[in-house]
């Protein structure tokens, strides 16, 4: 079967592997994907990897590289083990990627996504979303209503960060809040702060092209270029009595970028950390302190968010969709797919492809 493999970095493969063989394990599921996001995490194994793809057998999963990329996914079943009474086969469900004990010490408390032995498929497990078929475990496998698309269940998992952010963030009926960088999560998280009810949503952004893009698919937002403009006074011009944002959520990962959104919130606000720092960032704690602000930190997602989002997108309120910018053959998933969601001219958010 066809896959699109991870070796090393500038080194993605389409390449004919094995189709997954032999009698499924109680709790596995085989799959047929359906399309697959490509995600910040897979553009930094291919720019810099192996990061979080095994070179050494993973502490859960036992794999190694290469790697089958592709953690956003949908999928149809095409058969099930047989403890699987959730799901079977012909269904259409959403794959919610973590991997990890039941029974440790967060496995016990639900709080999966925090196990130090977590894994994922796609980045640490035997099979990815980028591939013709794929095993995965019970608990991975999440049913869809028929009210949304395969391209709106793909889209979930980078759903489920941006709605984590706000959820942590308190976000709630007239907020006013700050959205720092609009790319795939950061337009996401436009969207979930609109969908909790946030009256006014501002969004810093340096890129033209995702000014552009965030424009189209939030024309309620206030779009500002921080280069350009000076995003303390548009915060201050848009909030009551000018005292800044009840919540300012953090979708960069740059030290600049936390630190504007320490300096957006109003006294007793929240600022969350959504996007993931690849360095320490120096920050001035004693602003902090004056402040009396919470500094929010996000891991992943708690993994029970599926069905609620589902819930959302099929309602309407929830409009995933609009973040998608390409779809794409594996063939191309290089050219067409990483190199240009690296190209800083681009013009992409979230590219789907299919296998």
């Amino acid at each position: 079967m066809r896959a699109v493999r991870f070796h090393a970095a500038k080194d993605i493969r389409v390449e004919d592997v094995p189709e997954p063989s032999g009698k499924l394990a109680a709790d596995d599921v085989l799959i047929a994907p359906f399309v697959t996001g490509i995600c910040g995490t897979d553009l930094h194994e291919y720019l810099a990897g192996p990061i979080v793809t095994p070179v050494e057998p993973h502490i859960y999963t036992g794999v190694t590289n290469p790697q089958i990329l592709g953690h956003e996914f949908s999928a149809k079943v095409l058969a099930v083990g047989d403890a699987v009474s959730h799901i079977a086969a012909g269904d259409r469900i959403s794959v919610q990627p973590l991997l990890s004990p039941r029974n440790d010490y967060y496995g016990k408390r639900g709080l999966y996504h925090l196990s130090p032995s977590m894994g994922c498929v796609g980045l640490s497990w035997a099979w990815g979303g980028m591939a013709e078929k794929a095993v995965v475990k019970d608990y991975n496998a999440q049913p869809i209503p028929d009210g949304i698309t395969d391209e709106q269940a793909a889209m979930i998992e980078p759903a489920a960060v941006a709605l984590y952010g706000v959820d942590r963030g308190g976000v709630t009926a007239g907020s006013t809040v700050l959205v720092s960088g609009a790319g795939p999560i950061g337009a996401l998280t436009v969207l979930a702060a609109k969908a909790a009810g946030a009256a006014v949503i501002i969004v810093s952004e340096p890129n033209p092209n995702r000014r552009r893009i965030i424009k189209e698919i939030a024309p309620y937002a206030h779009v500002i270029d921080p280069a350009g403009g000076n995003i303390l006074t548009a915060v201050a011009d848009l909030t009551e009595e000018g005292v800044g944002v009840d919540v300012a959520l953090e979708c960069v990962g740059l030290e600049v970028s936390l630190n504007t959104c320490v300096q957006a919130v109003r006294r007793q606000g929240k600022v969350v950390q959504v996007g993931l720092h690849m360095k320490p960032a120096s920050i001035d704690a004693m602003l902090w302190a004056l402040k009396d602000i919470t500094v929010e930190a996000t891991w992943c997602y708690p993994t029970q968010i599926w069905p609620r989002i589902a819930r959302m997108i099929a309602a309407g309120i929830f409009p995933v969709e609009k973040v998608i910018t390409a779809r794409i053959d594996a063939k191309d998933v290089v050219e067409k797919g990483f190199e240009a969601l690296l190209d800083p001219a681009g013009e992409h958010l979230k590219i789907l492809v299919t296998t």
